[in-house]
Protein backbone atom coordinates (compact mmCIF):
# COMPACT_ATOMS: atom_id res chain seq x y z
CA UNK A 1 0.00 0.00 0.00
CA UNK A 2 1.73 3.07 -1.26
CA UNK A 3 1.79 6.16 1.37
CA UNK A 4 1.33 9.49 0.05
CA UNK A 5 3.47 12.25 1.77
CA UNK A 6 2.31 15.47 2.00
CA UNK A 7 4.58 18.76 2.94
CA UNK A 8 3.11 21.53 4.63
CA UNK A 9 5.49 24.65 4.00
CA UNK A 10 4.82 28.39 4.05
CA UNK A 11 5.56 29.57 1.01
CA UNK A 12 5.58 33.49 0.23
CA UNK A 13 5.58 34.73 -3.12
CA UNK A 14 7.06 37.97 -4.29
CA UNK A 15 3.71 40.35 -4.75
CA UNK A 16 2.90 39.31 -0.19
CA UNK A 17 6.90 39.68 0.30
CA UNK A 18 6.38 43.09 -1.69
CA UNK A 19 3.01 44.22 -0.04
CA UNK A 20 4.62 43.06 3.60
CA UNK A 21 7.93 45.61 2.83
CA UNK A 22 5.92 48.49 1.62
CA UNK A 23 3.80 48.51 4.55
CA UNK A 24 6.18 47.93 7.24
CA UNK A 25 9.29 50.03 5.41
CA UNK A 26 13.03 49.17 4.86
CA UNK A 27 15.83 51.55 5.55
CA UNK A 28 19.31 50.00 4.13
CA UNK A 29 22.32 52.27 5.38
CA UNK A 30 25.86 52.17 4.97
CA UNK A 31 28.54 54.50 5.08
CA UNK A 32 31.92 54.41 2.55
CA UNK A 33 35.37 55.95 3.77
CA UNK A 34 38.42 55.58 1.48
CA UNK A 35 41.64 56.76 3.07
CA UNK A 36 45.08 57.20 2.05
CA UNK A 37 47.54 57.15 5.01
CA UNK A 38 45.01 58.31 7.13
CA UNK A 39 43.96 60.79 5.06
CA UNK A 40 40.30 61.06 4.33
CA UNK A 41 39.64 60.89 0.31
CA UNK A 42 36.27 60.08 0.43
CA UNK A 43 32.89 59.79 2.46
CA UNK A 44 29.76 58.37 1.20
CA UNK A 45 26.99 58.10 3.54
CA UNK A 46 23.73 55.94 1.84
CA UNK A 47 20.18 56.02 3.04
CA UNK A 48 17.69 54.38 1.49
CA UNK A 49 14.02 53.98 2.41
CA UNK A 50 11.91 51.67 1.05
CA UNK A 51 8.32 51.88 1.89
CA UNK A 52 4.47 52.80 0.51
CA UNK A 53 3.44 56.33 0.26
CA UNK A 54 1.39 56.30 3.07
CA UNK A 55 4.11 55.08 5.09
CA UNK A 56 6.34 58.20 4.22
CA UNK A 57 4.27 60.13 5.04
CA UNK A 58 3.16 58.64 8.31
CA UNK A 59 7.37 59.01 8.53
CA UNK A 60 7.52 62.78 8.36
CA UNK A 61 9.12 62.02 4.19
CA UNK A 62 6.59 63.51 2.13
CA UNK A 63 8.72 65.70 0.51
CA UNK A 64 7.16 65.85 -2.86
CA UNK A 65 3.92 67.58 -1.03
CA UNK A 66 5.96 70.70 0.51
CA UNK A 67 6.49 73.62 -1.29
CA UNK A 68 9.75 74.36 -3.20
CA UNK A 69 10.54 77.12 -0.64
CA UNK A 70 9.93 74.86 2.74
CA UNK A 71 11.95 72.24 1.17
CA UNK A 72 15.10 74.89 0.68
CA UNK A 73 14.47 75.89 4.27
CA UNK A 74 14.49 72.50 5.49
CA UNK A 75 17.82 71.80 3.50
CA UNK A 76 19.48 75.03 4.77
CA UNK A 77 18.58 73.64 8.16
CA UNK A 78 20.40 70.34 8.00
CA UNK A 79 23.39 72.05 6.52
CA UNK A 80 23.30 75.06 8.90
CA UNK A 81 25.33 72.53 11.95
CA UNK A 82 27.80 71.81 9.51
CA UNK A 83 28.88 74.89 8.35
CA UNK A 84 29.21 76.42 11.90
CA UNK A 85 31.17 73.54 12.97
CA UNK A 86 33.31 74.51 10.32
CA UNK A 87 33.40 78.19 10.67
CA UNK A 88 34.17 77.43 14.06
CA UNK A 89 37.36 75.64 13.17
CA UNK A 90 38.93 77.53 10.66
CA UNK A 91 38.22 80.56 13.22
CA UNK A 92 40.24 78.51 15.89
CA UNK A 93 42.91 77.84 12.91
CA UNK A 94 43.43 81.60 12.08
CA UNK A 95 43.39 82.64 16.06
CA UNK A 96 46.60 79.65 16.34
CA UNK A 97 48.18 80.88 12.97
CA UNK A 98 48.25 84.62 14.12
CA UNK A 99 49.37 83.45 17.77
CA UNK A 100 52.56 81.79 15.82
CA UNK A 101 55.98 84.32 15.27
CA UNK A 102 56.37 84.57 11.57
CA UNK A 103 59.82 82.17 11.11
CA UNK A 104 62.40 85.33 9.41
CA UNK A 105 65.21 83.90 7.38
Amino acid sequence: MAQTVQHSVGSTNLADLLERVLDKGIVIAGDIQIKLVEVELLSIQIRLVVCSVEKAKELGLDWWNRKPAESQAQEGRLLAAPLERIEERLAKLEHELAQRPLNQG
